[in-house]
């Protein structure tokens, strides 16, 4: 690649991880895992940033279901299936669903809502949430950051790939995305 990224990474890495970790995240997690393993940004930090990202995305989340609750699905019809398999699952088992629904797929954004319409505390969300957050940031900064050694490994000079890697790997996050978003909205 012709241009030089490096202090792009190193001066806007943290911003575009925690912005990106609002609400998805995954995809940009990698992404910094991938940098940190390059020494671009220090994985710890990384691991900080987007468990404070993605927790503050589920508290808002979780304010917006307590807000509005049964108005936001009569207003969205098709998050209804999400938000009641969400509410179900925590009448059963309150504490692993707040910790767990960020893992569950399709549940990401309505799962914080459906759980702010239920008469869990916020102090109890808040502190269950925090450890979610945090548990899914190393998972998935990690994940990002062995990515990178196996690329090293397998590729005898990994900086002159890895722009390309990155770039592919935004490339990829963003058409699954789109994919998903489009299967979401027709309903597939």
């Amino acid at each position: 690649m012709s241009f030089e990224y490096a202090p792009l990474i190193e001066k806007f890495g943290y911003l575009a991880t925690f912005v990106g970790t609002l609400l998805e995240g995954e995809t940009l997690l990698i992404l910094s895992g991938l940098a940190a393993h390059r020494g671009y940004l220090d994985i710890r930090t990384v691991v900080l940033v987007g468990a404070v990202g993605g927790a503050l995305g589920d508290f808002g989340l979780f304010l917006v279901g307590r807000r509005y609750r049964e108005h936001f699905v009569q207003r969205f019809p098709r998050l209804r299936p999400g938000f009641e398999r969400v509410r179900q699952m925590i009448e059963r088992y309150p504490n692993a669903t707040i910790f767990g629904v960020r893992f569950m797929y399709g549940l990401r954004l309505v799962g914080p809502m459906a759980i702010g319409s239920t008469r869990i505390s916020l102090l109890h969300f808040a502190a269950v949430n925090m450890l979610g957050a945090v548990t899914w940031s190393a998972c998935w900064a990690t994940a990002g950051y062995v990515l990178g050694r196996a690329a090293e490994r397998l590729l005898s000079d990994v900086s002159r790939y890895e722009g390309y890697l990155i770039v592919g790997l935004l490339v990829v996050g963003a058409i699954v995305a789109l994919v998903l978003r489009w299967r979401h909205r027709t309903g597939s």
